[in-house]
């Protein structure tokens, strides 16, 4: 069924393009390039950390706009229908990550892995997002508890909980975070929980309240000016606690043998779980965008936009693209399907020796973001010009 075009926030689409564009250099750079570690200050270089660095963005920016746009898409709903597409939608993401997004990841059919991880931490957050408009909680009340979680979780880096800090369920909602949030769960199978659920949930609620900004009535000056002095006001706060590291990252900075690694052992922020130094850097930059980015339009900011209008589309496909591309690149290195499986390690197609120089990594995101850049404009204005319902889910 066909509709009139629907409107969209340009600003809310530039930004969330360009966090999905920079996303997938990391991706490529983990299955292409692999070690030395990026953020290990013993073998890194300043590019290698740079590109690392720069993707730190992406989650926090996609969480924290996903939370935008559910408040947004309350304007069209009441409240009870709201909470239910929130919960809906939040419970179908989470099995998308385990069923399509971990095979995208890992190409094992045997699913010896299962990857929680941004999709996870949306949905999750999603989910926590809906029951509470579901029991009629106000904006502010979405808002104390957005804010007590942001600024406070951390305080688990200084409060010994004991025992209770080793349960699962602890782990899964404040401490998980990347290959340390491995969870067995039987004979060469397990759970790498990469997001703890509540730190994002945070991101989401404010995410939700900053969405108010964003009504047609809204004074469009005055919210510039909320989004800024916001986004300046968590930089400051950055460069305060990180400088006398005083509070919120349990990974203190320190003076090198270099200036450069001084300065790489600066930003070298905590992202799993994800800190509050690390989330103020990465959103302090993005509110300060999306206050300087309204009203932009150029031809730039036009081909960004496609991404930013259906980053979810974006997202799947840009991983079974780049998996695509892996294998062939696989077979034409002369690897063997011997070497498909590589002993202890639940990911394929990655035997030592395979990959490239960063440079190829670069090379390989601009062809990814090329490739894609056709389906996810066709997406684009399909899902602009038409109304089924499972639009909502994509």
């Amino acid at each position: 069924m066909a509709a009139t075009t629907k409107y969209r926030i340009e600003s809310i689409d530039i930004v969330r393009g360009l966090v999905m564009l920079i996303m997938a250099i990391d991706h490529i750079r983990d299955i292409f390039h692999g070690s030395p570690e990026p953020t290990d200050l013993a073998v890194t270089t300043p590019i290698l950390f740079f590109t690392r660095w720069i993707t730190h963005f992406c989650a926090p920016t996609f969480v924290f706009l996903s939370g935008v746009s559910a408040n947004i898409a309350g304007t069209r709903r009441s409240k009870s229908v709201l909470s239910a597409f929130l919960i809906k939608r939040g419970l179908w993401l989470i099995v998308v990550e385990l069923a399509v997004i971990s095979f995208g990841i890992t190409l094992n059919p045997l699913y010896n892995v299962l990857i929680f991880q941004v999709i996870w931490a949306i949905g999750g957050s999603m989910v926590l997002l809906g029951l509470l408009i579901g029991l009629r909680a106000s904006v502010t009340v979405i808002g104390v508890i957005g804010a007590i979680i942001f600024f406070g979780h951390n305080i688990l880096d200084i409060v010994n909980v004991g025992a209770l800090g080793k349960t699962v369920v602890f782990k899964v909602l404040l401490t998980a975070g990347g290959f340390s949030g491995v969870i067995p769960i039987g004979p060469n199978r397990f759970i790498l929980m990469a997001y703890a659920l509540l730190p994002w949930t945070g991101v989401m609620l404010l995410g939700y309240v900053f969405g108010t900004l964003y009504k047609s009535t809204y004074d469009a000056v005055k919210r510039r000016k909320i989004l800024l002095f916001t986004g300046l006001g968590l930089l400051a706060l950055f460069f305060a606690f990180r400088v006398f590291n005083i509070y919120g990252d349990p990974s203190h900075w320190s003076t090198q043998k270099t200036t450069a690694l001084s300065i790489i052992s600066f930003f070298n922020v905590t992202k799993y779980p994800c800190s509050l130094i690390y989330l103020s850097m990465t959103l302090g930059i993005s509110l300060v965008l999306l206050s300087v980015l309204e009203g932009v339009k150029n031809k730039l900011t036009a081909i960004v936009i496609v991404f930013g209008n259906v980053p979810f589309f974006y997202y799947a496909c840009h991983w079974y693209l780049i998996q695509t591309i892996h294998v062939v690149t696989f077979f034409v290195m002369g690897f063997k399907t011997s070497q498909i499986i590589t002993p202890k390690e639940p990911f394929l197609f990655s035997p030592p020796g395979f990959g490239f120089s960063l440079s190829g990594v670069y090379i390989i995101w601009l062809l990814v973001i090329t490739i894609l850049y056709f389906p996810c404009r066709w997406f684009a204005k399909y899902k602009n010009t038409h109304t089924q319902w499972w639009l909502s889910y994509v």
